[in-house]
C-alpha cells in the first residue's frame, strides 16, 4: 500500500541527494519516477534537483496555485508511475499536500517529500506544516552543528555573514545564505547573549 512520506531536516543534510539516490535506484529496475520541484528554487536552474556533491537531475517545476493531482493523474494514465518524489516539499501549500495524499490514497503511487520543517527564525513552513500533521510517515534526516550536537534550526546571514532575525520567509538560497545549528546555539544567535553551557 502506499505511503505518503516526508523526509525533513535543517539545510544542508543531504535531502535532496537522497531523493535522486532513491529515485535512481527506481529508475534501475525499469521504473518510471516524477521528481518535482519548487519553481521558485532555480538554484541549479529552472526545472532541476542538484546536491552540493555535484547529483543533479531533471524535475518538473510546480508554482502554488498547480493542482498537482490533475498533473500526475494525467501522467500516470499515459505510464504507470512507480513513485514520485518532491524536492523543496516546505514550498508546497496546504492544498497542494492534500493533493499529494490524494495521489496516495487514490492512485496507490507512492509520495516522498523531502523539504526542511522550519525557517529562520524557527516557524514552520505551510507545506512542511502540513505534512507532518498528514505524512503517513516522517523521517527526520539529520546533519550537526558547528558544536557536535544535532542540527535542527537554520539561520540566515547577509551578504557579509551576519545573523539576520527578522526578514521574508523565503529567500532562496544556499550555504552562502544559511547555516544550520542545534537549537542552543540557534537560540544565542537570533536572541543574544552566549550559549548557556
Amino acid at each position: 500500500m502506499a505511503k505518503l512520506y516526508f523526509s525533513y531536516s535543517t539545510m544542508n543534510a543531504g535531502k535532496s541527494t537522497m531523493l535522486m539516490q532513491a529515485s535512481y535506484n527506481y529508475q534501475e529496475r525499469g521504473m518510471r519516477t516524477v521528481i518535482l520541484i519548487a519553481a521558485i528554487d532555480d538554484r541549479a536552474g529552472f526545472g532541476k534537483v542538484s546536491s552540493r556533491i555535484g547529483l543533479e537531475a531533471e524535475a518538473t517545476p510546480f508554482h502554488p496555485g498547480d493542482d498537482l493531482y490533475a498533473q500526475l493523474e494525467g501522467l500516470n494514465r499515459k505510464e504507470r508511475i512507480a513513485c514520485i518524489f518532491i524536492d523543496e516539499a516546505q514550498f508546497l501549500t496546504r492544498d497542494q499536500v492534500w493533493q499529494l495524499a490524494h495521489v496516495v490514497d487514490r492512485l496507490d503511487i507512492p509520495v516522498m517529500a523531502y523539504g526542511l520543517r522550519t525557517d529562520f527564525q524557527g516557524e514552520l513552513f505551510p507545506g512542511s506544516k502540513e505534512l507532518l500533521a498528514i505524512a503517513d510517515e516522517l523521517r527526520e534526516v539529520r546533519t550537526i552543528c558547528h558544536c557536535g550536537r544535532k542540527a535542527t534550526m537554520v539561520a540566515r546571514l547577509d551578504a557579509g555573514g551576519k545573523v539576520l532575525r527578522e526578514g521574508a520567509q523565503i529567500d532562496i538560497g544556499g550555504n552562502d545564505k544559511y547555516v544550520s545549528f542545534c537549537r542552543r546555539h540557534w537560540e544565542a544567535l537570533m536572541h543574544g547573549g552566549a550559549p548557556a553551557e
